[in-house]
């Protein structure tokens, strides 16, 4: 029997109930496909930051949702069972990323730190160390839309 991808489980999981659990650290992005036009749904971690949603794509620009979301920025999101539509805001400063990376260590340093052993770097690295890793990745700040 073959395994299921990680993030066809997750999207599984989170159908299947467990939204409330991984909610607390996962939220579900819904992006237009650049080229077939079609919904594309992807779970991403994410930091709630002054009524906004940031994710990070560790494919850098490279990351289909974050492609799509550069030719359009309209998406929905679920965090939990909430539901609401967004505009992404793709960022590629490197500076941006690591305050990102920074706040995300800060929240979660136990996870994040095992995210960057695997990446080579130090479970504490310094700024300088964060800011040489932020220039593969990438981010986007979903802002919610309001409602009128």
């Amino acid at each position: 029997m073959d395994k299921m991808p990680p993030n066809r489980l997750i999207l599984r999981l989170y159908a299947g109930g467990l939204a409330p659990l991984l909610g607390r650290f996962i939220l579900l992005l819904t992006t237009t496909g650049r080229k077939s036009g079609l919904p594309r749904t992807t779970p991403l971690q994410f930091e709630q930051v002054d009524g906004a949603y940031c994710v990070g794509s560790a494919r850098g620009t490279q990351a289909d949702w974050f492609r799509n979301i550069r030719l359009e920025p309209q998406v929905t999101v679920r965090v939990k069972n909430h539901v609401f539509d967004g505009l992404a805001e793709p960022v590629t400063d490197p500076a941006r990323i690591t305050d990102f990376l920074e706040l995300r260590l800060r929240r979660h340093p136990r996870m994040v730190g095992k995210i960057l052993q695997m990446e080579g770097l130090p479970s504490r690295p310094t700024r300088g160390q964060l800011e040489e890793y932020a220039r593969r990745l990438a981010m986007v700040i979903i802002h919610p839309k309001r409602k009128l």
